[in-house]
């Protein structure tokens, strides 16, 4: 059962979610061959045996620096026969889902995207996969021969089980045809560590009162090495940018720690954050419907609290 991961990666720096694909594959068992495309720095690509790649096949071409989906797919589908690997895992993200989707039909696959658990193999091929923004789970038996996993954020622990790999150069087979969609201006997320990799997440609701006291979740985010988010209200006032809000409308996190301070806990963000491990909150509204969803709750006064909170952390770093 030859499995091959998608890697995929940001200004030459591999995404930890694709770290999570590799270890989830090297955890079914079968031998691992993991490909990267694009201009990704050396080190990196040597890691990826440390956290069980067998072998790590690189596309070095500046053309696939963008993340073309149809780029990517061909080359896919042509690693899949090369290397005899009848099961593809990649992470579900904005590029991984799509690209999933698209070989999923080139190669005749089966497709599960959002998987939380390994394959139970007792009776088929059955994952099971989490539905309506983490609030159920559907189990699939994928019955095809050939299998594309696209698993959610945090669905596998990164371990290191192996040594630094061996990269192998990889001619990827793709046409000029495929390039036929160009990608002419992309709008990047600020901030040193990103929303969808982060793994624990502020976030300010409009009990902050306004932007000039973002001021006190930054110094907190900072201490704690993570990033900052918002509720809808406070992107749509224009307090902070939109591509912080966390719900089901804007980014679905799934970090090991989320820390809401003076958000009310509607129903459309807490779609968006369900699937924390661990959640906080600070709130001066004892009866805020975010206390019910929370594993840890603080009544209080956040301009009091944070300021407390981010010196206690400090002390005990």
């Amino acid at each position: 059962m030859a499995i091959l991961v998608f890697v995929e990666s940001a200004e030459g720096k591999i995404r930890k979610t694709s770290l999570e694909a590799i270890s989830y594959a090297h955890a079914m068992g079968g031998p691992v061959t993991a490909i990267a495309m694009g201009t990704i720095e050396r080190s990196e690509l040597e890691d990826l045996g440390k956290v069980g790649a067998q072998k790590i096949l690189h596309v070095d071409d500046e053309k696939l620096n963008q993340g073309i989906i149809q780029a990517y797919t061909s080359v896919l589908a042509q690693a899949m026969e090369d290397e005899q690997a009848n099961i593809v895992v990649l992470a579900t993200s904005a590029l991984g889902t799509p690209v999933a989707a698209r070989l999923a039909a080139r190669v005749k696959a089966s497709l599960a995207t959002n998987v939380i658990s390994l394959p139970d193999t007792s009776s088929g091929f059955v994952v099971r996969k989490s539905i309506y923004t983490g609030k159920a789970f559907s189990y699939l038996n994928l019955t095809h021969e050939k299998k594309v996993i696209a698993i959610r954020k945090n669905a596998a622990e990164v371990k290191e089980v192996g040594t630094v790999g061996q990269i192998t150069p990889y001619k990827g087979k793709y046409s000029e045809q495929d390039f036929a969609v160009k990608i002419t201006s992309a709008e990047k997320a600020s901030g040193e560590i990103l929303l969808p990799e982060a793994n624990i997440v502020v976030s300010g609701g409009r009990g902050l009162k306004g932007p000039e006291n973002w001021h006190l979740l930054e110094t907190l985010a900072k201490t704690l090495n993570a990033a900052t988010g918002c509720s809808k209200p406070v992107s749509d006032m224009g307090w902070r940018p939109h591509h912080e809000h966390v719900g089901q409308t804007g980014v679905k996190v799934a970090p090991q720690l989320y820390i809401a301070v003076g958000i009310s806990g509607a129903i459309q963000h807490l779609a968006g954050v369900n699937s924390s491990k661990c959640i906080v909150v600070i709130n001066k509204d004892p009866e805020a419907p975010f206390f019910k969803a929370a594993d840890y709750g603080i009544v209080g006064d956040a301009f009091e609290i944070i300021p407390k909170l981010t010196e206690a952390i400090k002390v005990a770093k």
